[in-house]
């Protein structure tokens, strides 16, 4: 046998060294790349001011009156937000070429500190509903006044609302009461939920309509937040 031969091997001989494969399970892995975050550019005149720091608190936008067009804004000012889906849901409709389904959602985005919006989206993706829903729950957030309305209590710390505030969306009435400390949240789950995301602790919740349909109550739990910032 020549050299030549026994340098590629006989029978039965593989070519790798003994003991080892070359299967596709030995082949190193790429690393995986996480998501790089987008850099926020900011385009309007407020976000500009946002940006270079000459606006510091959203208190400010909204005691001048200026409108958020940028979802940037609010990131920039309050880094701590978070964004919660709510509810989601189907549209059909027929149309001449059929029928159409899209999607809804509904996000609430909230520091669990005095801060809250709601928002909602709607695309023939659920994805994409999401995204929309979330950007507008970003531009729609609001300041709420935290304190201790209730004379069981009366504290100083902020656990509560500091009076009774009442709103309504669509069909849905909303009433949130002061509560003592340490009594909790007396409300539904989903209403719970978004009273937490506020900040609040404590509070009875009264409810009238239909409160499963979430965009009306979402909404009702909105306008009696803002009623604290505004009246007090």
């Amino acid at each position: 046998m020549s050299q030549t031969a026994q340098s590629r091997g006989g029978p039965g001989q593989s070519r790798g060294a003994p003991g080892q494969s070359r299967g596709a399970g030995d082949r190193p892995r790429r690393p995986r790349r996480e998501p790089e975050e987008e850099v926020w550019e900011p385009k309007t005149i407020l976000g500009k001011k946002v940006a270079s720091g000459e606006i510091t608190t959203l208190e400010e936008i909204i005691e001048a009156g200026l409108r958020i067009q940028e979802a940037g804004i609010i990131k920039k000012l309050l880094p701590d937000l978070k964004s919660e889906v709510v509810d989601v849901g189907i549209i059909q409709k027929m149309t001449s070429n059929g029928q159409s389904t899209r999607f809804k959602a509904i996000v609430a985005a909230g520091n669990e500190n005095g801060y809250l919006g709601i928002g909602q989206g709607k695309s023939k993706q659920m994805r994409i509903a999401i995204e929309k829903a979330t950007n507008a729950a970003f531009l729609n957030v609001n300041p709420i006044k935290l304190g201790c309305g209730s004379w069981e209590c009366r504290c100083d710390q902020k656990h509560s609302v500091p009076f009774k505030v009442k709103g309504k969306g669509g069909s849905v009435t909303i009433e949130i009461i002061p509560a003592p400390r340490g009594l909790g949240l007396v409300a539904g789950g989903k209403i719970k939920r978004l009273l937490e995301l506020a900040g609040l602790k404590d509070a009875w919740t009264t409810a009238k309509g239909s409160t499963p349909t979430m965009n009306s109550t979402s909404k009702a739990i909105l306008d009696c937040l803002r009623q604290t910032f505004s009246q007090g």
